[in-house]
């Protein structure tokens, strides 16, 4: 299985860096077995079934990029130096690891300044990653944070445009709680309160989990044999109440459609048994064709980068042959892709 097999050309006019507005405006395609319909995505209830369940990623995006100065004094007198920081995850020790740009600028022991409330002190560096320690903890942290940080939006919109305070509502789900991704779950930024309500008059139930979406997302895969690739970790759980949600709807006989691959990532981690159970933990799992789905029936999901881990797993899902007359279909029909762009229903055969 080589890194080619998930290749494609996609023009460049394609690729979103604003998300539809409003949210559920946005463009659905449904590919149900062999049939693809182009619809919208405030028409997803006509796919769905009364006693289907969508299963929800409650993390939420902290604006995890920083710019600050670093002062230092001189033989010439004092000087500054610009430092742009992405924040990753928080370490068990308090601090912070982080991408430091340009890392070589920063001493161990110096101190960042990124705003009148919020500083940090590198205190090491370890495999390209700085581990900072910020003055504040807490609420106080997150509401400096919050002032001073900008999302941090995918390479592919960044270097179009700079982030701005309308990716802080837009690059963030309506059912956001869980604070610690990096990256948003970007198949559910389609969703907004009058699509939760038709889908709820329609008997569709949802189901919250948690999976805090890391930096590595974005990360390429860099071997030719895919899988031979390892995957970054990213901590996610999935409740007792959960778990008995999801296997109550298998039981009676309804779908588990995850919206978005990392909640299809967290259920299929939680599920590998062959039930699915409650989990909490660090999920390493990478899904490629072969794979055999023990939880998700069908997948609701945005249009992915070529050559990415994701385009493996909707192949896995729907079979490699079957995703490339689906991106086919999407390149002509003039989709819009990655983060902020539309949307698929994927529902496989059986």
């Amino acid at each position: 299985m080589q890194l080619s097999d998930f290749d494609f050309d996609l023009p460049e006019r394609l690729i979103a860096t604003r998300p539809a507005q409003p949210r559920s405006s946005a463009r659905l395609l449904v590919a149900e077995g062999d049939r693809i319909t182009d619809a919208v995505v405030r028409d997803l209830g006509q796919w769905l079934r009364p006693g289907d369940r969508l299963i929800l990623n409650d993390t939420r995006v902290i604006p995890a990029r920083l710019s600050g100065l670093r002062r230092r004094d001189s033989a010439q007198g004092p000087v500054e130096a610009r430092i742009e920081v992405t924040l990753l995850e928080p370490r068990a020790d308090g601090t912070w690891a982080a991408l430091m740009k340009p890392l070589k600028k920063v001493r161990i022991g110096e101190e960042i300044i990124f705003s009148n409330d919020l500083s940090a002190v590198l205190e090491a560096v370890e495999d390209g990653q700085a581990h900072l320690r910020f003055n504040l903890t807490g609420d106080d942290f997150d509401t400096a944070l919050a002032e001073a940080g900008a999302m941090p939006l995918p390479p592919y919109i960044a270097a179009k445009r700079p982030a701005d305070d309308r990716d802080k509502q837009d690059y963030q789900t309506v059912w956001a709680r869980n604070s610690g991704a990096v990256a948003a779950p970007t198949a559910s930024l389609h969703f907004d309160e009058p699509l939760l309500a038709d889908l709820a008059a329609r008997g569709i139930a949802f189901t919250h989990v948690t999976l805090h979406v890391g930096a590595g997302t974005f990360l390429p895969v860099k071997v030719d044999d895919v899988t031979t690739h390892k995957m970054h970790g990213e901590w996610g759980q999935v409740t007792p109440e959960a778990a008995a949600e999801i296997a109550a709807t298998k039981a009676a006989g309804g779908r588990v459609i995850p919206v978005g691959t990392t909640a299809l990532r967290l259920i299929e981690t939680a599920g590998q048994s062959g039930r699915i159970e409650a989990w909490e933990g660090t999920t390493e799992i990478f899904i490629y064709p072969g794979f055999k789905f023990q939880v998700a029936d069908a997948l609701m999901t945005n249009f992915h980068l070529p050559k990415s881990t994701l385009m493996m797993l909707v192949s896995a899902l729907m079979g490699a042959d079957r995703i490339k007359a689906i991106y086919d279909h999407a390149i002509a029909a003039e989709y819009r892709f990655f983060s902020y762009g539309d949307a698929s229903l994927l529902i496989p055969d059986g």
